[in-house]
């Protein structure tokens, strides 16, 4: 998937600075202190599924918000195949698709709910999905961006904290999210 927009440019500023430092707050909060590392699945639903071909997505604000509510639903599932084919090239780039599955099912995050509230447009082509995870006070932005007809996540920008993390080795990233297998 390639990007008509130019995202090594972007620059994360006045009220999307402060987001951007809460939200990797909160996730390193949430690393250190609610990573659930047990052998128990997190859901009932498969982790991943096989890579599917992607249709086409309306590029309307409504198509939007309903992708980015399954999306984060998925991944509050532990639903983590479906959450990896939304990300655009540039994320995928970090980290393999059956890496990021293993990881997250070998250490899975604590049970959240993302309640997605809006989706605005944003600085060069981006478009800002607004939303709350439950049990938290801060209100987090993700980055998604309209490609090649798809809608896709921008991990980067959206939580550079998350970035960091999948460059580590896979023993590495155990360690620091406090996980024991």
């Amino acid at each position: 998937m390639g990007s008509n927009v130019d995202t090594s440019q972007l620059r994360i500023t006045g009220n999307a600075a402060a987001g951007a430092w809460l939200r990797g707050a909160v996730v390193g909060i949430a690393a250190s202190f609610l990573v659930s590392c047990s052998a128990a699945p997190v859901a009932a639903r498969p982790r991943s599924g096989p890579v599917t071909t992607p249709s086409r997505d309306p590029r309307t604000t409504a198509a939007l918000l309903q992708i980015a509510t399954v999306f984060n639903g998925d991944y509050d599932s532990g639903v983590y195949g479906p959450v990896y084919d939304r990300w655009d090239a540039r994320s995928k780039a970090i980290i393999s698709r059956a890496e990021y599955i293993r990881r997250h099912t070998e250490c899975p995050s604590a049970p959240t709910t993302a309640h997605v509230e809006s989706a605005r447009p944003g600085p060069h082509g981006a478009w800002l999905v607004s939303y709350v995870i439950s049990g938290a006070e801060a209100h987090l932005t993700d980055y998604w961006f309209y490609v090649g007809g798809r809608w896709v996540f921008d991990l980067p920008l959206s939580n550079p904290s998350s970035v960091s993390l999948y460059k580590l080795s896979g023993q590495q990233y155990v360690a620091t999210l406090g996980c024991s297998h």
